[in-house]
């Protein structure tokens, strides 16, 4: 019998299979993952992701119809929100992650 993941587990099982990365629930209902003691995104549920980029790289996502303004942080540039509804939004949410997990590694 094949089990469908959530697109939850998905993001999880993906994103915590890279070096470093810690999860868990955070102070305000979300589930975030830390490398080094920093976020690189957090979900809220299945439904959506949270993230927080440089200005240069949430400006160019935001261009390219990735993500839209954080609800919290509306006309700041870094804070960032993602639905999530696809297949294609799972895998492009995991690949935003990366590029904050690529970014914070670095360091």
């Amino acid at each position: 019998m094949t089990q469908t993941l959530t697109p939850s587990q998905q993001i999880t099982d993906e994103v915590t299979s890279w070096p470093g990365v810690e999860a868990g629930p955070g102070r305000r209902g979300e589930f975030a993952f830390k490398v080094k003691g920093r976020e690189i995104g957090h979900l809220h549920g299945d439904r959506s992701a949270h993230f927080f980029f440089t200005p240069e790289t949430w400006a160019e996502l935001r261009d390219q119809g990735r993500i839209v303004e954080h609800p919290v942080f509306p006309g700041r540039k870094g804070p960032a929100a993602r639905r999530i509804e696809t297949e294609a939004d799972v895998r492009d949410v995991i690949e935003m992650m990366k590029l904050n997990y690529e970014r914070i590694s670095r360091r």
